[in-house]
Order: C-alpha cells, then sequence, then structure tokens
C-alpha cells in the first residue's frame, strides 16, 4: 500500500496485509467520486493515472471506466491481487518509501489516504518520491496533477486495530506542497464517508512550471 530514508524507516503497519480481505469489504463500496471528480475534471481523456496505496482496486475501477490508463501500486500483496482482479490492470507491489518512481510516466497520480501512517519528517521525503512519477509524463504539454487526501487534526492517534495515523492542519500541507512546487488547484474538508469522527483534507495539486 505504500531512494532510500537512511536512518528513518517507514514500516507499514502489518494490518492491511493480515486483514485485507475485511479492509476490502469496508471500503470497496465508497463512491470516490467526491474526490476524484475534481481530478478528473483536468484530466486530458485518455490520460495515465497511478494510484499510489491503491487498496483493493476502488478508484482504480471509477477511474478506468471513465477511459484512464490506470496503474495500481500496493504495499499488501493480499490488496494488490484483489485490485489486479477488481480493476484488471497492473498493479506493482513495492514499498513507496523505497520504490523508485523516476522511471514511471504518468501524467496523475493519486494518494488518497495512503500517506496518513507516514511520521512528519518522513513524509515530504516520501511525498517527492512518489510525485518523480510525473517528471517524465508522455503528454509534456499537459501540466502534472497530484490527488491527494489526509486525516485533518493535530497530533498522533492510534485506533483500536493498531494503525499510527499522523494528523494534519491545512496550513502545514500547503507549506509543504508549495516547497515542493506544487499550488492548491481545488481543496475540500469533508467528514468521513465511514461514518466516524474523522476528518479528511484533499487536495488537488497541479505542478507549476519551472
Amino acid at each position: 500500500m505504500r531512494s532510500g530514508l537512511a536512518g528513518n524507516k517507514v514500516r507499514m503497519p502489518d494490518f492491511y496485509q493480515n486483514n485485507y480481505a475485511a479492509y476490502h469489504e469496508k471500503t470497496f463500496l465508497i463512491d470516490p467520486a467526491p474526490w476524484l471528480g475534481p481530478l478528473a475534471a483536468d484530466l486530458e481523456p485518455g490520460a495515465r493515472v497511478l494510484d499510489v496505496g491503491c487498496g483493493s482496486g476502488r478508484d482504480l475501477v471509477w477511474l478506468k471506466k471513465r477511459g484512464y490508463m490506470v496503474t495500481g501500486f500496493e504495499r499488501s500483496s493480499g490488496l494488490a491481487g484483489l485490485a489486479r482482479e477488481n480493476a484488471g490492470c497492473e498493479v506493482i507491489e513495492g514499498d513507496f518509501a523505497t520504490f523508485d518512481f523516476s522511471g514511471m510516466a504518468m501524467d496523475a497520480v493519486v494518494m488518497a489516504g495512503s500517506l496518513v501512517h507516514l511520521s512528519y519528517a518522513v513524509f515530504p521525503i516520501v511525498f517527492r518520491n512518489i510525485v518523480r512519477a510525473l517528471v517524465n509524463r508522455p503528454n509534456p504539454m499537459s501540466a502534472p496533477i497530484a490527488l491527494i487526501s489526509l486525516k485533518g487534526g493535530e497530533g498522533i492517534r492510534r485506533d483500536s486495530d493498531g494503525r499510527t495515523f499522523y494528523l494534519w492542519r491545512d496550513k502545514a500541507l500547503r507549506k509543504i506542497f508549495t516547497g515542493c512546487g506544487f499550488s492548491v488547484l481545488d481543496f475540500k474538508c469533508r467528514p468521513s464517508a465511514l461514518a466516524t469522527a474523522d476528518t479528511w483534507l484533499g487536495y488537488l495539486l497541479g505542478k507549476r512550471p519551472g
């Protein structure tokens, strides 16, 4: 679901491998249109989209049905297998903290809830690594786009499943995105689709020229 990070190794919890079937059942039927709609509105027909932390392929299916060329990236082998079955597309298995994305050629990158377990220190490093997939995009005249969502709030929270979540303030995220050469094209703050008390911060980012 998830260039090395010397001295700051990122470990994904085993939750997504050990509970992949239950996670699929809990999340797959959620309608992704509220956060993927703004992305689709800015993409050229047939654009190549990389979904990092694709889970069981919900967002891949939505994007593929709209004519985009999709590729998934997932650390959990169980979820990756389900994503291949559901979306019928390539799904790369790997850790996004160590994978070299520079060899990919994508028009857009989706990171919907996939970076929520990264510490504040590691997050900017991993974000920069992932968006390297946009450098060699097929259509260099089109603006590279990134879609990302993270949990809003302050501090660190551990849930009943043993997962650690890092909560973010809008101002802090915008500073990181600006430092990476992106501007915010669209922003939404919305409650969790799972009817929890969580708040999600969603950003559609465009890469500035130069």
